[in-house]
């Protein structure tokens, strides 16, 4: 049985959440942490992307203030509204493993303005998420310095969203900032283990959880099925099809040069070694690889379908991702999978959301 997906509702602009704590969200995104600390009654009162169609994605499921453009013109003139809470994944440089040659780049970390608002909110605590290479990288230590310049006191942990819940192994490095409230008990506890590694709890969740109940996916165009309606296919040729076919149940690119030597492009017949994920199926009872924002495009990762000819649909790869069918998406496909992909998955975020709000409520009792 496929895992319940909770109805995402509207908010009325600047509301605070249930538990009465305002949050801030920067390079937001979509709004994948939001999604998780709203599950956990934590609502957004500011959302700041330069991604018009993310934004507006943003809207349509949260409401508040949000605003579209850079972050450093707005904080020039914007007065920074007062926030318990600031998150966001500022993109980061210098460790990434796609710029490798961005040495020397004087342009200000975006890190910077993401700080300097946490501390001009007043937030007792911020949570940033980036890529795990973050983690052994110069540019963590200049985060952590500045972020004590501010007051804060900071812990830094890689983490696999799938121990929390999400059905999918996507590692990502957290940093956890505090000023004035209780300590973190971070890393939070994982939901759940690993199958075969001796743990008590649930195992991670599977592919087949969160895909098998859906039907054939119709049409190719957004709208094509409602009320899913992310869950079109593409239009692929007959030489595509047939590479599909020539992939087992689990295999990859190096399958298909094996089954359909014919078929394979030629840069892979030259690569022997690496890229086993390529052109590779999801198994079915494991959790998802990493979503990117090129699932639909199998020769870019393991994106194929467990066990149909095709690669995974919008759907399919938001739920993999952990966001509910009722969440709304704005934009063409391409805007749609850049914010799937460039997410934070919500389970994981709702994991981090119970932690803050554990370390936040013991002031708010005792005020």
């Amino acid at each position: 049985m496929i895992a319940a997906h909770p109805r995402v509702s509207n908010r009325v602009s600047g509301q605070t959440g249930l538990m009465g704590y305002r949050l801030i969200d920067l390079f937001s995104g979509a709004g994948g942490m939001s999604l998780g600390f709203h599950q956990e009654g934590v609502e957004p009162v500011l959302a700041i992307d330069n991604d018009a169609a993310a934004v507006e994605t943003h809207r349509l499921n949260f409401g508040g203030e949000v605003h579209c453009g850079d972050i450093e013109a707005w904080l020039r003139t914007a007065e920074v509204p007062k926030a318990d809470i600031v998150i966001g994944g500022p993109p980061c440089q210098g460790f990434s493993l796609l710029n490798k040659k961005r040495t020397g780049d004087l342009r200000r970390a975006l890190w910077e303005p993401y700080l300097e608002i946490a501390h001009r909110s007043e937030a007792k605590i911020f949570v940033m998420e980036n890529v795990a290479e973050l983690y052994r990288s110069a540019e963590l230590l200049d985060i952590r310095a500045k972020a004590a310049d501010y007051g804060f006191e900071t812990r830094t942990q890689i983490l696999n969203a799938a121990d929390y819940g999400a059905p999918q192994t996507r590692k990502r490095t957290i940093v956890v900032g505090w000023r004035g409230v209780a300590e973190p008990d971070f890393p939070p506890r994982p939901t759940h283990g690993e199958p075969g590694k001796g743990s008590n709890l649930p195992p991670w969740r599977t592919v087949r959880q969160m895909i098998a109940d859906l039907p054939k996916p119709v049409g190719t165009e957004i709208g094509a099925v409602a009320p899913m309606n992310l869950h079109f296919g593409r239009t692929p040729t007959e030489r595509s099809i047939a590479r599909y076919k020539a992939v087992p149940l689990g295999g990859n690119r190096f399958d298909l040069q094996r089954n359909a030597p014919e078929l394979t492009p030629d840069c892979w017949v030259r690569k022997t070694s690496g890229g086993t994920d390529l052109f590779g199926r999801l198994w079915w009872d494991r959790p998802s690889v990493t979503i990117r924002t090129e699932f639909f495009k199998p020769e870019k990762g393991r994106y194929l379908h467990p066990d149909q000819h095709r690669p995974i649909t919008h759907r399919e790869a938001a739920r993999l991702m952990g966001f509910p069918d009722a969440f709304r998406f704005h934009g063409n496909k391409t805007d749609i999978a850049r914010q799937i992909g460039n997410a934070v998955p919500p389970p994981l975020a709702a994991a981090i959301a119970r932690m803050v709000v554990r370390m936040l409520t013991p002031m708010k009792l005792s005020a």
